[in-house]
């Protein structure tokens, strides 16, 4: 079996949610979101492809961490694929 080390997991630091209260950019203009994810470089938090805003998704944010109660699953947007 195969194993796969995302070489962008080194970009991980410890980081506080910037805004643990929700999206950050739909907070600032008043608009939903479904479910949200955290930046493990910088502590942004946004909302997911499933949101209408879409957020979180960008390589400029490479690793994400899933923001919502009992997930600790992680992302990366350059690889497209789950660490």
């Amino acid at each position: 079996m195969t194993t796969f080390t995302d070489p962008h997991l080194s970009l991980v630091r410890p980081v506080e949610p910037r805004t643990p209260q929700g999206c950050e950019e739909c907070l600032a203009v008043g608009t939903p979101w479904m479910h949200l994810r955290m930046c493990l470089t910088c502590g942004h938090v946004g909302c997911c492809d499933s949101s209408p805003n879409r957020h979180a998704g960008t390589t400029a944010r490479p690793i994400v961490q899933s923001f919502e109660p009992g997930e600790d699953w992680r992302y990366c947007f350059i690889d497209e694929a789950v660490v």
